[in-house]
């Protein structure tokens, strides 16, 4: 007499295959979405990278015409960190004021600037002012020789900042500009290596980012920043 088929061993059987199907569709699905997130990695990278070349030719191309006018003395780049310094020469002494030599030398780097916020939907520009150390005496509120009203270091960094960011934005239109953020830091963070009342610390960097989303502000609560 024959046996009669175990019909429990082949669902058994059945599920077994059930489940190493399932199994492998899932690796296969954990797989997929490694190499698509890897793809997306190298992709941003490469764009990264390429924006960067963009930026670093855009700055050599502004600093060679700086040279060529003579104008070095008063604008210093920085091409590792995406940067130009506005010098303590841009400005009258005690003042938000721009000299007539250095309206010049900005107006010439507006368009530039409208080329950089133009390049991507993500790039912006910080536009951030400094001092030294030494402490605002007397409050000025000579407004019409001074550019600005102040009565510390803070107030004073961000209206110089804010000063240059008038011209600097020249060139672009008002969704643009809100790209280009206006930051006063005061006496906090003085240049490493010099004593914090030497007067290089007086200045207004301009920073460039190439994907704003990347970067870590360091704006701290002390700190004046105006988007407008």
């Amino acid at each position: 007499m024959k046996d009669k088929p175990n019909e429990w061993v082949s669902i058994s059987d059945l599920m077994a295959g059930v489940m190493a199907v399932v199994m492998l569709m899932l690796v296969l699905s954990v797989l997929q979405n490694k190499v698509a997130e890897v793809k997306r990695e190298q992709e941003k990278n490469s764009g990264l990278a390429a924006a960067q070349q963009k930026l670093n030719t855009l700055m050599h191309s502004m600093q060679k015409e700086m040279a060529d006018r003579g104008e070095e003395m008063l604008v210093g780049f920085d091409m590792a960190s995406g940067k130009i310094t506005l010098r303590d020469k841009i400005f009258a002494k005690g003042s938000a004021c721009i000299t007539d030599q250095a309206k010049d030398a900005l107006a010439r780097l507006a368009p530039r600037i409208a080329e950089f916020v133009g390049s991507a939907a993500n790039t912006q520009v910080f536009v951030e002012g400094h001092t030294d150390n030494l402490q605002v005496s007397n409050p000025v509120t000579d407004i019409s020789r001074f550019c600005t009203v102040y009565d510390d270091n803070y107030t004073l960094s961000a209206a110089r900042a804010r000063e240059a960011r008038k011209l600097l934005v020249t060139s672009l239109d008002e969704q643009q500009s809100r790209r280009v953020i206006v930051a006063g830091f005061g006496d906090s963070q003085p240049l490493s290596g010099i004593s914090p009342d030497d007067e290089r610390n007086r200045r207004v960097e301009v920073q460039f980012l190439t994907h704003a989303a990347a970067r870590q502000d360091s704006t701290t609560t002390e700190s004046i920043t105006d988007g407008k």
